[in-house]
């Protein structure tokens, strides 16, 4: 049922007019602007700056010069604007919940995970990165005599590119773990989904982060891409994976760091001993949750032949069960996609599938009279390998449904694709979910559950396998990735070469001996 946006009070409207007004001022541009449409209506919601390529090179100037000095506070300077945040971010939830389904087109419940990751990410590196980026203590060459540190310095200035579909989560949640280590920033999210960036940039300044610090660039990644990738130090790009081979080959000639979270094919297994209820509606989150539009979604479901009949008749029910709309409530389950490009890959790998012998179990259509990119929750059974949607990335409210008859198909079949990012496990026997899921090759693995305990453990790294990317966000890695290692050894008592008074030869045997005594009293 649609409770459509138009219908909204006048305030959301005013809301929405009043941020854009303010936060638009941010952009570095020259005067180039494009106009933003809401994906549940399809009418105008803004229109935002563009940036040139001599825009993005003066970010980058504004942000080294900010660096400078924000690199000499200490760790406890760096995240006290980050703690004030936080506080800030909980008490105007409602409003950044608004801008992320105006803009996204997301249900609200679902705009709410990323409001949640935004508030304990963050969190998280304020109060661990004291510890992570203190130096440390590390065995020196010769105990007593060398002492040696491990020191942490951060990168510089990163470039910091980020996708439509979680904006904030990518786009705040991995550029304040870079700002703690000492770096400034120069950010390209999606023009569609700037505005929740923008309001995060501009509320982190309120909370005294450094005005050019976090500079914002908007544009076409042909236009300025280039340039954002030529001027960075490190780079850190959450997409697809085609356009993460590119930026690896234009950061690779400079010799730069690069972090990549790609795309997936997420599988989820249902194994003969599982609560079917649980993995039913816990299906419904793991492959709906934004319309499908996020990466980690299940996208393959792989259910055993002794309980396939009865989960798919459980899921299929729930499935068409869904409330879809666009209200601004959270009792919708599902809202729409974002971009008519969505919506085009969603029709076509259905209707390809359909007509080469695919059975729609549930869903299958698209629902204009929602709105005009919705698209139905669908269930899929009888895929095949000729089908696109078999082993390409839908990205969309689609899961194909297959039998296995054993543990090790299962597994076999799970890892037969070329990404590696997420997948899930359902069973009454955590020890079994957990031992199968240590074989499945995928960077994150949920025992019943479908993406979202390992996506809010955020002391665990988290990234892909395979095509599914390179690096990790979240965890120690998730802060460190944005440093450079320094080691620094003093020598003292002693020299490292031989002393003048005494001939090499008998140095070495000195040595030799000092090495045998060393590793028996386990000195080294």
């Amino acid at each position: 049922m649609l409770t459509n946006m138009a219908t909204q009070t006048a305030s959301t409207r005013a809301l929405s007019d009043a941020v854009v007004s303010k936060i638009t001022g941010l952009v570095v541009s020259d005067g180039g602007s494009t106009a933003i449409n809401a994906p549940f209506t399809g009418e105008p919601l803004a229109t935002l700056p563009l940036s040139s390529a001599g825009d993005v090179e003066l970010a980058y100037a504004k942000a080294r010069e900010a660096q400078k000095a924000w690199a000499a506070l200490p760790v406890a300077d760096r995240v006290r604007p980050v703690l004030k945040f936080v506080d800030e971010f909980i008490a105007r939830r409602d409003e950044i919940l608004d801008i992320l389904q105006w803009e996204t087109g997301k249900a609200r419940r679902h705009a709410f995970e990323e409001f949640l990751d935004v508030t304990l990410g963050p969190l998280y590196y304020a109060r661990k990165a004291g510890k992570l980026l203190a130096p440390k203590r590390r065995a020196g060459a010769f105990p007593i005599a060398t002492r040696t540190s491990e020191h942490r310095q951060p990168k510089g200035v990163v470039g910091m590119i980020t996708p439509w579909n979680y904006p904030i989560s990518m786009g705040v949640g991995d550029t304040i773990p870079a700002l703690i280590a000492g770096n400034g920033v120069v950010h390209k999210p999606d023009t569609q989904t700037a505005l929740s960036v923008l309001w995060c940039v501009d509320l982190m300044i309120e909370c005294g982060l450094p005005r050019d610090l976090w500079q914002v660039v908007l544009g076409d990644p042909a236009e300025i891409g280039d340039t954002l990738i030529g001027n960075a130090d490190y780079i850190a790009f959450t997409g697809s994976t085609r356009a993460g081979r590119l930026i690896a080959e234009k950061a690779a000639p400079r010799l730069i760091g690069y972090s990549l979270e790609l795309g997936g094919k997420n599988p989820m297994i249902v194994l003969e001993d599982a609560d079917l209820d649980k993995a039913a509606r816990g299906a419904i989150r793991a492959c709906f949750s934004n319309a499908g539009q996020l990466c980690i979604s299940i996208e393959r479901l792989f259910v055993h032949e002794k309980v396939y009949d009865a989960f798919v008749e459980k899921f299929a029910t729930a499935t068409r069960a869904m409330k879809l709309g666009s209200s601004l409530t959270f009792d919708e389950q599902m809202g729409s996609l974002t971009y008519p490009r969505q919506l085009e890959t969603v029709t076509t790998h259905v209707e390809q599938a359909v007509e080469k012998g695919a059975t729609v179990v549930a869903g299958g259509k698209a629902r204009p009279d929602l709105g005009p990119l919705f698209y139905e929750p669908t269930i899929l059974t009888d895929v095949t390998t000729d089908m696109d949607l078999c082993a390409g990335e839908t990205f969309g409210p689609v899961v194909s449904v297959y039998r296995f008859s054993s543990e090790e198909e299962a597994i076999e079949r799970a890892n037969d694709t070329s990404y590696g990012l997420n997948a899930s496990v359902w069973t009454k026997n955590v020890a079994r979910g957990r031992r199968v899921a240590a074989r499945i090759q995928a960077g994150t693995v949920n025992v019943n559950e479908g993406y979202g305990s390992a996506m809010a453990s955020h002391d665990a790294p988290m990234g892909g396998m395979k095509q599914s990317g390179v690096g990790r966000r979240h965890g120690s890695e998730g802060l460190l990735k944005y440093t450079e290692v320094q080691t620094i050894a003093s020598q003292q008592f002693m020299e490292l070469d031989a002393p003048p008074q005494i001939a090499y030869a008998k140095y070495a045997d000195l040595l030799t001996s000092s090495l045998r005594t060393m590793k028996r009293f386990r000195l080294k």
